[in-house]
Formats: C-alpha cells, structure tokens, sequence
C-alpha cells in the first residue's frame, strides 16, 4: 500500500505533502508528555506490521494495524504514523521520500477517522460487543486506505486505475484479517491494560453535541 517515488503527479504530492504536515502538527499539539510511551509502542507495532509486505502481481499487500492505532490515539495517530513511514522509507526503501505525505494521510487520515467513528461505542460497549468494534475498526481503517490509494492514483492519471483496483482486490482479504486482529487486541487490551483506550480525544462540536 505504499506508494512509492514517480508514480503520482506534482499536485497531488503537494496536497499530501500539505495535508501530512496539518495532520501532524494537529497530532502533536493534542498529545500529552505521559502519553508519549503510548505513542512509541503503537507507533512500532504499526512498523513491524507494515514491514512484512507479501508480493502480488505488480504491488503487494501488508498489515497496518491502523485501526487500532486510530483507537487509542486519535490525532496522535499521524506523528505515530508518520515516524514509521519515515523510517520504513529511510531504512528499508518502503514508499518514497516525495510521496511520503501521501502514504502518511492515506494510513493516518483513516485512522483518526475510526477514533471518532468507532471509539465512543468501544468504550461504552458492553464486553460481549467490544470483539464487534474493534472487528470494524480494523476492517474500516484498511478499506478507506485502499480507497484513498486508488483515489491518489487515479488522480495522478487514468492509467494508474487498473493498479487501484488491483489493490482493492488484493487488500480484501487484508481486511477480514485486519479486523479479526483489532478486535482480538481489544478484548486483550480491556482484559490486561484498560486504561489503552482512556486517551482523550479533541472532538469536534458534532461528537461533543451527541455525547451530551
């Protein structure tokens, strides 16, 4: 799912690149001191799982663990992120320098997505339905990715949506698993370290009006 260098056009590396930056700089200035062990653990465990990448055809398919990075950090997620992608590239050629703020806002964009759709039901979920939530939050992290994948390719030129709906087809199977992942890692979480999920999110008016 990384994209790498050359393949996407100037005005969508730039939009990214934008994009990647505001993420960020929303992340950092939401996140606490006493949460920065937090974000190191979640921020490897997404390295780890992005790395083991298997080949299919012309691209190849990963786990990201996203969701369940969205679920425990919010905004924070895009500094995670972005420091895992950084080094993936850097290191072991995963991506691309130029077209790093895409691959950050395709990964992280969708997470911070799932921590306001799915975290406010988690966290009031009764046991029997935390596996149901975390079950979609990993399944919905990977399929927006994919979904922005192939927007930044097509956008980038109509000979790249073959490659987007390659993608798409290869990465379902990713989400199954994906979901499965998440939703295991949160009746973990709620059984050995409860307080994974007590992060406290900015929420925008929308989620604060519905909460009262």
């Amino acid at each position: 799912m990384h994209i790498v260098d050359g393949v996407l056009s100037a005005p969508v590396l730039a939009g990214g690149t934008v994009l990647a930056v505001a993420g960020i700089a929303r992340g950092l200035k939401t996140l606490e001191p006493d949460h920065l062990p937090r974000v190191a653990v979640l921020s490897s465990a997404f390295f780890v799982a992005s790395l083991v990448h298997v080949p299919v055809g012309p691209t190849s398919t990963h786990m990201l663990l996203s969701g369940l990075v969205g679920l425990a950090l919010g905004w924070a997620a895009f500094p995670a992120i972005a420091v895992a992608l950084f080094l993936q590239a850097m290191v072991f050629g995963f991506g691309g320098l130029t077209a790093l703020g895409v691959n950050i806002v395709n990964m992280a964009a969708p997470a911070v997505l799932v921590h306001y759709l799915c975290r406010p039901g988690l966290c009031r979920a009764e046991p029997a339905a935390l596996f149901g939530w975390g079950l979609a939050a990993g399944t919905l992290a990977i399929a927006l990715s994919v979904l922005m994948v192939g927007l930044a390719l097509a956008a980038s030129g109509r000979a790249f949506i073959p490659a987007a709906e390659l993608i798409f087809v290869t990465h379902l199977p990713v989400m199954a698993i994906e979901g499965l992942l998440v939703g295991a890692a949160v009746v973990l979480a709620r059984q050995v370290k409860p307080g994974l999920f007590d992060f406290t999110p900015v929420a925008p008016a929308w989620v604060e009006a519905g909460d009262d």
